[in-house]
């Protein structure tokens, strides 16, 4: 055929001369397929699949007859419609009443997916309620395979023990450290003379490092991904690939983790945030995400069992481990501003600013019922916050309002109690401006900082049993920005961070008293350890190039240690998991404080011993280190005697510098110059 079209192109025929023939010789064989010729073509020619991919079947839909069918159909549309467009809707029928089920089709198959995921279980009435399947699921379940095969058994991997750190005898707590600007990071046992390291690796992050609530695992993060690390190793657990991953979430039962890149996303297929199956390391669902400003997109419940999130004028409450919307439909609230789990029961607090002449609002909703448990009707509100205390046991909500015929913002403090019948509220009014606010984490007092420097005050608060929120304590005239309660409540740090140069006050609240003031200088972080006992301020790299080190101090403010690390970043403190004991226990170790504390007493005693005779034994092996050396080196130089004599003539220089004792010293005077200078000429 290739010769054909060349003589073809390359021929000039005359008008006279017949015209040449241009069929194929009857032994061509054609070699060329049509993938070659067609190619263009072929790649728009529609699937077997086209269509049919796209269409769901709904079942339990109610039976209705002509008159009621409009009507069925808009409801249908209207559910359906959220999840894609719908291009095709199909109601069988027998003597004009529908059969119970119909067929939608959608414009793009990952919408089908979305209807079967979302809307497969949705309630319409109390005698209907929606099964949805894939309408290729037919297929599927038509061809399995009747032979039972015995799905492969997989090997227990083996990770150690996940919570070793807690059974360490002398009750050391554990903390990660980023420093050389985030080249190493490393596991420091905590202890008073000197950090004791457990693990320490080279670029073991990309970026920062994340404890899980409970401190099993260790996420380190990766252009491609999140690792989870643990046991007593820290060997890899778990890894979830997700492009260029930036920020992550655990929830608090440690079962799910959230991931954050701003990276992949698309309208078809969300991949900005993703939830993962901790010990699976499935994706349990992905999500769009306009802005992650407000990190984390998702607050979770206090046992994990439910996921909220708030868009404009909706608030969104999923459960596990379905991922799907609780009742299948999101709470439409207008205007919400703002929302947060209680930390001890599955209970959603909300505020909604005013509208026109309705009054802003404070609600708390009991999950999964959905049931108002307490509305508060603010007015002349500006903004509001809402804080819990970490039992869940009060709720202060700080408002922010210009009351009518005032100038200025004044500040109410609306305390929940969450404990009591039809929960009360009291209320304490601020006429200064507040800069920080924080709950004792095991107690009823709370503590603000209000005023305007140089006068910022530090005023506590206990809320009372009888209904009154008595002032405990005021001291006024601090050097502080913000507060940091000790995690088992009583004392606490105010600290005056970064433009306060690293002010630090510790406090005792049990009678209000001044432990101790220091200093660290332009200190960025304080962290509390796990027990209360400890604290560290610290002045990260990220935030101030010089000076980066981190500071342990006692809960009474005694320095311990000054640990200077070259470009330190971060420190973290590994969270424990809730104690096993009861609070009768608990109460009864307390009582019996004293005789546990001579035990410790004699520990720490034998300790100090312990480490003094390692200190005698560590110098001891150092002078015969020492001495070793010595004699080596003594051998050898007498061993190179000969070769010294060759090289100097034969000259025993040894013996030059031997005798001391027998020198002569011989005083020799050399004169110079002598100038005489009439004093008539200096003048």
């Amino acid at each position: 055929m290739q010769n054909t079209l060349d003589m073809a192109a390359g021929a000039e025929f005359d008008e006279d001369e017949e015209e040449p023939s241009f069929s194929d010789p009857e032994d061509f064989v054609d070699d060329i397929e049509d993938e070659e010729l067609l190619a263009d073509v072929l790649r728009e020619k529609p699937l077997e699949a086209d269509g049919i991919d796209s269409v769901v079947v709904v079942d339990n839909v109610p039976q209705v007859g002509p008159e009621r069918l409009e009507k069925l159909k808009n409801v249908i549309h209207k559910i359906f419609s959220k999840f894609g467009k719908i291009t095709n809707e199909f109601y069988p029928d027998t003597e004009g009443t529908t059969k119970g089920y119909i067929f939608l089709e959608y414009a793009n198959p990952n919408h089908a997916l979305e209807a079967v995921k979302n809307a497969d279980g949705y309630k319409l009435d109390k005698q209907h309620t929606f099964r949805v399947n894939l309408f290729t699921d037919f297929d599927k379940y038509m061809n399995i395979c009747d032979e039972w095969e015995t799905p492969e058994k997989q090997p227990f991997k083996d990770f150690g023990n996940m919570r070793h750190w807690i059974e360490d005898q002398d009750c050391r707590d554990q903390y990660s450290v980023i420093y050389e600007s985030g080249e190493r990071t490393a596991i420091f046992a905590n202890d008073p003379k000197e950090p004791i390291v457990a693990e320490e690796r080279a670029r073991w992050t990309e970026t920062y490092v994340r404890w899980s609530p409970k401190g099993t695992y260790l996420a380190t993060f990766h252009q491609r991904g999140i690792a989870l690390w643990g046991g007593e190793k820290f060997k890899q657990i778990q890894r979830f690939s997700h492009q260029g991953v930036s920020l992550i979430d655990f929830s608090p039962c440690e079962r799910y983790v959230v991931t954050f890149s701003p990276l992949l996303d698309t309208k078809e297929d969300p991949q900005a945030i993703i939830i993962w199956d901790i010990l699976t390391g499935q994706k349990k669902r992905g999500f769009h995400c306009e802005s992650s400003a407000h990190w984390p997109i998702f607050k979770w419940s206090q046992d994990g069992k439910f996921f909220a999130r708030m868009t404009q004028d909706t608030l969104s409450i999923y459960e596990t481990p379905s991922m799907g919307l609780l009742d299948k439909k999101s709470l439409k609230i207008n205007g919400i501003k703002d929302f947060s789990w209680s930390p001890g029961d599955n209970i959603i607090a909300f505020w909604v600013p005013e509208d026109k002449d309705i009054p802003a609002r404070v609600t708390l909703m009991q999950l999964p019922s959905r049931q108002e448990i307490r509305v508060r009707n603010l007015f002349n509100v500006v903004d509001c916050k809402l804080h819990w205390q970490r039992n869940g046991d009060y709720l202060c909500v700080k408002v922010d309002r210009t009351p009518k015929g005032t100038q200025g913002v004044v500040t109410n403090f609306e305390i929940f109690r969450m404990r009591e019948k039809q929960v009360p509220v009291d209320v304490v009014e601020m006429k200064e401006s507040i800069i920080a606010f924080a709950w004792e984490p095991n107690g009823s007092k709370f503590a603000v900082l209000h005023g305007e420097s140089p006068r910022i005050n530090a005023s506590f608060y206990h809320v009372k049993n009888n209904g009154k929120i008595d002032l405990i304590k005021m001291f006024d005239k601090q050097q502080a920005n913000s507060i940091f309660w000790s995690p088992q409540g009583q004392f606490m740090v105010l600290a005056g961070l970064r433009s306060m140069n690293g002010a630090l006050a510790f406090v005792d609240t049990s009678d209000c008293t001044m432990m101790n003031i220091a200093e660290h200088y332009m200190a960025s972080d304080v962290e509390w350890d796990p027990t209360g006992r400890y604290v560290v301020t610290s002045v990260s790299w990220w935030s101030h190039k010089v000076d980066n080190a981190y500071w342990l101090w006692t809960f009474q403010g005694r320095l311990l240690q000054k640990n200077n690390k070259d470009r330190f970043c971060q420190l973290l403190w590994r969270p424990r998991p809730p104690t096993l004991l009861s609070n009768e226990e608990i109460k009864n170790i307390k009582k019996d404080l004293k005789k546990y504390s001579k035990i410790f007493e004699q520990k720490d005693r034998l300790s100090q011993s312990k480490a003094s005779k390692e200190l005698v034994d560590k110098r001891r092996l150092m002078m015969e280190e020492y001495r070793n050396y010595r004699e080596r080196a003594m051998q050898a130089y007498n061993d190179q005697r000969e070769l010294r004599l060759q090289l100097r003539g034969d000259v025993d220089t040894d013996e030059l510098e031997s005798n001391v004792e027998d020198w002569e010293e011989e005083t020799i005077e050399f004169f110079i110059n002598e100038e005489i200078i009439p004093l008539g000429d200096l003048e």
